[in-house]
């Protein structure tokens, strides 16, 4: 192992950023066993920042005043991430008091995907003790230095642009990156671009993303604005190491390889039409306004979304006509698949459900059998499988869907605009997460949990329950009630009553006459 590197001899790479890189780091060692450097993509980020960087020098530490501007779109698993850490990693050991920020398009990307590949790089790199890394920051071990050699992750929120305009670091470096930049706001980006003014200073703005936008401020840094961002599209498939090979064929295999699924996601080309968000915000924020009402004959159901992995959760959310709040739902992690069921039952027979959909597929399976050894009767459903054309009795008619999981998608869109949830955050975030594109039959193809989780986003859980009671139309059973555990048929008789124990003597007389 190579001994620990000091700032002096750091400060040589100070405008070589690809030569830090092949130097600062064990290549062909440990967990980079295999590997012997960055990748062409990578290197020709690394080469641009060191051209632009030594044709603005000049002597006396004089910079030229024009930023550095770089933006890449490409599919999954090129390494961007590792890309960022690199840059952050040099702009702060080779210049004395270098600032700046990152930030992603969610705080969950920025903490489970951008921090933690510059937290391994870190622990890899022979200097990593000039810093250290703190959970919303990495700065100077220098305790005199900590507050002026730093960069900062910062979750960007539209209504507080502000913490992107104190940008300045007049007289030395500035960093500011922008990971999965295509959902960042354009607010935040033109905050942005207003505080990054100081001139003699090294500014550099690097911005990655797969494109799933069309519109945007990402999307004007290959269009209107190209002239001084230094851009390239990146294909997945031609960079070596792509660990998300399988899965992207299977991506083509399905959409096809012009579709825009693919164009976004595997090809970094834009999308002709753009992702959406399926559901808007404006929607949801009028559900959790809206009064909760349902009438005696609304049919009551329970929609059974089944967690697959250890940090989701499994979901039991109630829905009667267009209320879906008055009951709250049932939130359970690390459950089998046998208490699951149990809990299932105890709601069946405490509010006499009229209908339960289970999400049957995976380990959600074994939910269906134990509820229907128990003779409770549930419907089995497949996201994955064919729709059942219900736009007629959902609200939805005319729209063609991709699977069942897009149809009931589509049906609580329609519901929310007169329905009721509640106001819970969770919610609100996994209605307005999923995209959606169209397949090559103009089929509404909604976003896969899975791959919602590869771009940052939490398993939208709690909108797939709410989402599984709209799989079907359900008639109330004769005889619905509204309370819990309220008999079918009610009787005046009561054995106690005299007058019932009256008329049994005159009943026994009668028979013994």
């Amino acid at each position: 192992m190579r001994e620990p590197l000091d700032f002096d001899k750091l400060v040589a790479f100070v405008h070589d950023p690809a030569d830090f890189v092949q130097f600062c780091f064990p290549w062909g060692q440990g967990e980079l066993e295999g590997m012997t450097g960055p990748t062409e993509w990578q290197l020709r980020v690394l080469h641009h920042i060191s051209a632009k960087l030594k044709e603005g020098y000049r002597p006396g530490n004089v910079i030229n005043e024009a930023m550095i501007r770089i933006a890449r779109s490409s599919g999954h698993g090129i390494g961007k991430s590792t890309c960022v850490a690199w840059i952050i990693l040099w702009a702060l050991a080779t210049f004395p008091d270098t600032r700046g920020v990152v930030t992603a398009n969610t705080k969950t990307q920025l903490e489970t995907k951008t921090r933690a590949e510059l937290a391994k790089w870190h622990r890899l790199f022979f200097g990593s003790h000039l810093f250290r890394m703190t959970a919303t920051s990495i700065m100077s071990s220098d305790p005199t230095h900590e507050m002026t050699w730093r960069l900062d992750f910062i979750p960007w929120s539209e209504n507080n642009p502000e913490a992107f305009a104190g940008l300045h670091n007049k007289g030395k470096r500035l960093l500011v990156i922008f990971d999965e930049a295509s959902y960042i706001s354009d607010s935040i980006w033109e905050t942005t671009e207003g505080a990054l003014t100081d001139i003699d200073t090294e500014i550099l703005w690097c911005v990655f993303g797969n494109p799933t936008r069309s519109v945007g401020r990402f999307r004007d840094c290959f269009g209107r604005f190209a002239q001084v961002w230094n851009t390239e599209t990146i294909d997945a498939r031609e960079v070596p190491f792509n660990t998300n090979a399988k899965l992207h064929q299977e991506w083509i295999t399905l959409y096809g390889e012009d579709s825009d699924f693919v164009r976004v996601r595997v090809r970094g080309v834009f999308p002709r039409t753009g992702e959406m968000e399926f559901i808007s915000s404006e929607v949801v924020e009028a559900a959790c306004l809206a009064e909760a009402y349902s009438t005696p004959n609304d049919p009551l159901v329970i929609g059974v979304d089944v967690a697959r992995y250890g940090a989701n959760e499994s979901v039991i959310w109630f829905r009667k006509g267009r209320d879906a709040r008055t009951i709250p739902p049932v939130r359970l992690r690390g459950i089998s698949t046998v208490d699951l069921a149990g809990k299932v039952s105890e709601a069946f027979y405490r509010y006499r459900v009229d209908g339960i959909f289970v999400d049957g597929g995976g380990v959600g399976g074994g939910v269906v059998d134990q509820l229907r050894a128990l003779h409770i009767h549930v419907f089995d459903i497949n996201f994955g499988s064919k729709p059942q054309g219900m736009g007629w009795a959902t609200g939805n008619e005319g729209e063609r869907y991709a699977n069942k999981r897009a149809e009931m998608w589509g049906a609580m869109r329609a519901w929310l605009s007169h329905g009721a949830i509640p106001s819970d955050a969770d919610l609100k975030t996994q209605l307005v997460g999923p995209t959606y594109t169209y397949t090559v039959k103009n089929e509404i193809q909604l976003e896969k949990k899975e791959d919602m989780m590869h771009r940052g986003i939490d398993s939208p859980d709690l909108a797939d329950a709410l989402a599984l009671t709209f799989a079907m139309p359900v008639a109330p059973h004769q005889g619905r009630s509204d309370g819990p555990e309220k008999p079918l048929v009610e009787s005046e008789y009561n054995p106690f009553d005299p007058k019932f124990m009256m008329d049994g003597v005159a009943d026994e007389r009668r028979n013994a006459a």
